[in-house]
C-alpha cells in the first residue's frame, strides 16, 4: 500500500516543543491538555497570534522537537513489510530546510527527500492510507483515514466520520495489518 504520513504530532511532538518554547520565551504557563482547538494561539490569550507562530520559525527550534515514541520503528516496520511511505506535511517554506535536516532526517534517517511531499492540500495526494492528527486533512480524502489522537481533536467523533482513532504507533501498525488482511 501507499501510506501517507503527516509529520507534526503524528511522527514527532511539535505541540509539546512549541508550548515549551512559547512558555519559556514569554513567561507563559500553558500545558499540553490546554490545546483543545486547532488554533495554537488560543491558550495564550496574552500573546498575539504572530508571537505564538513566530516561535517555530526561529533558528534552532526544530532541533528541540522529538519523535513520538514508536514512530521510527513503526515506519521502518511498514517499509520492511513492502509499503511505500510518504511524509506529507504542511510546512511553512521558511522552515522546510531546518525541519527536514534537524528533525526528519535526524530521527528518521531511513527516509529520503523522494519520500517527502509538502502541501497544505493533502486530499489532492493519492494514497491508500493517511495518518494525520488534523481532521481537516482527513475529511474529504479518498484513502483510509487514521486519526492520531491529540488534545485538539479529542472531541471529534472519528468513528462517525469513517476514521480510525489511534493513540500510538503500535495501534497504527495493527490497523494497517488488519486492512492488509481484508
Amino acid at each position: 500500500m501507499t501510506i501517507l504520513v503527516d509529520m507534526d504530532d503524528t511522527i514527532e511532538q511539535l505541540l509539546r516543543a512549541w508550548i515549551r518554547a512559547v512558555n519559556e520565551k514569554y513567561g507563559q504557563h500553558a500545558v499540553f491538555e490546554d490545546f483543545t482547538t486547532w488554533d495554537v494561539s488560543a491558550p495564550f490569550p496574552a500573546l498575539t497570534r504572530e508571537q505564538v507562530y513566530d516561535v517555530i520559525l526561529q533558528p534552532g527550534f526544530w532541533g528541540t522537537v522529538e519523535p513520538i515514541p514508536g514512530a521510527a520503528e513503526g515506519l521502518k516496520h511498514l517499509m520492511e513489510a513492502g509499503h511505500e511511505i510518504y511524509i506529507v506535511t504542511a510546512t511553512p517554506h521558511e522552515s522546510v530546510s531546518e525541519k527536514m535536516t534537524d528533525l526528519l532526517f535526524r530521527y528518521f534517517p531511513f527516509l529520503t527527500w523522494d519520500q517527502v511531499i509538502i502541501t497544505s492540500h493533502k486530499q489532492l495526494i493519492r494514497g491508500d492510507v493517511l495518518i494525520d492528527d488534523g481532521v481537516h486533512n482527513l475529511e474529504g480524502g479518498d484513502y483510509v483515514k487514521i486519526l492520531m489522537s491529540m488534545p485538539h481533536n479529542r472531541n471529534y467523533d472519528a468513528e462517525a466520520n469513517g476514521m480510525y482513532r489511534v493513540h500510538s504507533w503500535p495501534e497504527i501498525i495493527d490497523i494497517i495489518e488488519k486492512i492488509e488482511k481484508g
